[in-house]
């Protein structure tokens, strides 16, 4: 543990990406598709982009810090959020300040451009928080851990670069497992990151997932990934909204890891046209039994749904299924 001569901060600072746009040649443009980057694993994926030839990312971000703590502790002043972008194999270096929302300084964004020419592999974001502390400019009370990785040419955004997706016996594996031997997954959220069981005794499901074949085993396997990726989506949710810690007037924290971007990302959709503070609230007050919890499990449903492209997928299934049979009676 790193000692510090002066005070920081001891809450949490976090950083979601909220946006990728490309720019490549001839001024064309992009905008990255939300399936390119992760709120959970906290990477961007820019390996499959539709414009090849782009030359520019310019990435959304969203900084929050714990705003209550600095007004209360009075500890710090001449408060700035700075985000840095980093690539250790070139060496580049790019920083810029985010600016605060215009309700509180809760909330800072700003956007920061990644040159592909500058980038070979991955880079990562971090987000710093700086004041003066004792009549002393430019320190450091507080930064993301982890922060954001950008990787040029990953296809998925994964940190470990393999997919979490484990195959297991439910039959025969743990016994937790055995009362869903009929299920063909489960969503792990036990441990320090979501893990997908895969159910090994579900016929045909493990060579389906990963099927190479004909193009109805690839409809099939696209609608199954959309699936189990809106399974992902909802567990994560009713994970990070099972256990926040709750201020002394009733306020619900959002939790600082996964978690926390998790319901940033999701509620939005969930309580539609209110801040998120405000949604968090809501939702927390209805889980505990001020409202009705039940009435939101369609939203929670359909903000899954969206995230995973379910809807995206279902319509190129029904295009393809069309097609095929075009072709069959042809």
């Amino acid at each position: 543990m790193r000692v510090y001569p002066y005070p920081r901060l001891t809450g949490a600072v976090t950083a979601r990406v909220t946006a990728v746009r490309l720019r490549g040649s001839g001024d064309a443009r992009e905008q990255l598709d939300t399936k390119r980057y992760s709120v959970v694993e906290q990477v961007v994926a820019l390996g499959m982009a539709e414009l090849d030839d782009w030359r520019t990312a310019r990435l959304s971000l969203t900084a929050t810090v714990p705003a209550r703590e600095i007004e209360t502790k009075g500890h710090w002043s001449d408060i700035s959020v700075v985000a840095v972008l980093t690539e250790g194999a070139t060496n580049a270096r790019t920083a810029v300040r985010l600016q605060p929302g215009a309700e509180d300084s809760r909330e800072w964004t700003g956007e920061i451009d990644l040159d592909r020419d500058d980038h070979v592999d991955r880079a990562s974001i971090d987000v710093h928080v700086v004041a003066t502390v004792g009549g002393i400019a430019g320190r450091i009370i507080a930064s993301t851990d982890p922060g954001w990785l950008i990787d040029v040419t990953a296809d998925v955004p994964l940190k470990d670069r393999e997919l979490d997706v484990t195959t297991v016996s439910f039959a025969r594996g743990a016994e937790w497992l055995r009362s869903f031997r009929d299920a063909p997954w489960i969503v792990d959220t036990s441990g320090r990151m979501p893990t997908v069981r895969l159910n090994s005794d579900f016929e045909g499901l493990v060579a389906l997932m990963g099927a190479q074949g004909s193009k109805v085993e690839s409809v099939v396997s696209e609608m199954l990934l959309a699936q189990m990726c809106a399974d992902v989506w909802t567990a994560v949710f009713h994970t990070a909204i099972g256990d926040l810690e709750v201020e002394d007037d009733g306020t619900p924290l959002f939790p600082p890891d996964w978690r926390g971007a998790v319901l940033r990302e999701m509620l939005p959709d969930v309580v539609p046209g209110r801040s998120v503070e405000d949604a968090l609230r809501e939702v927390h007050l209805r889980r505990t039994g001020e409202g009705s919890w039940t009435d939101l499990q369609p939203r929670i449903q359909y903000a899954a749904a969206r995230r995973a492209d379910v809807p995206k997928a279902l319509a190129a299934a029904v295009r393809d299924i069309e097609r095929l049979d075009q072709e069959t009676h042809a």
